[in-house]
């Protein structure tokens, strides 16, 4: 495997839009927005204080993460790589190499995992994360 990676462009908002949406019905996340409303909210992200870096393999894209850094953090908003090519290897690859090419190093690490996102929630664990915080919620009746 050999991956290459890119910072996005503007051309690329509606795949990483579509590729957002996918990943919201991946994780369960209760976020109803459209595609096109991810895509106006990407745009605005990208345009702000966040980076979006495109993951290829053979010319392909495969994968992507969103993130924002401060002086001392580094923090991972949406990490996805594409359904068919999961459990092969990319994700760890991705991660890899934000960390080793992307990222300064010494950077605190930090994402969201929501609780019934066990498959991600193992991902994480194995490349290191540690358990810090559990946000508790009460919904208010429909």
């Amino acid at each position: 495997m050999n991956l290459t990676w890119r910072i996005s462009t503007p051309a690329d908002l509606d795949l990483l839009g579509e590729w957002n949406r996918q990943l919201i019905c991946d994780e369960g996340h209760r976020n109803p927005m459209t595609v096109d409303q991810l895509v106006e909210r990407m745009e605005g992200w990208l345009s702000i204080e966040y980076t979006a870096v495109i993951f290829s393999d053979d010319a392909a894209p495969v994968a992507y993460a969103l993130y924002r850094s401060d002086a001392d953090s580094i923090y991972l908003r949406h990490f996805f790589v594409r359904r068919e090519r999961r459990r092969m290897g990319f994700g760890r690859e991705a991660f890899g190499i934000l960390r080793s090419q992307i990222w300064p190093s010494g950077m605190r690490l930090t994402l969201e995992v929501l609780t019934a996102n066990a498959a991600g929630m193992a991902f994480w664990r194995s490349v290191g994360f540690k358990d810090y915080c559990l946000t508790l919620e009460i919904l208010p009746p429909e």
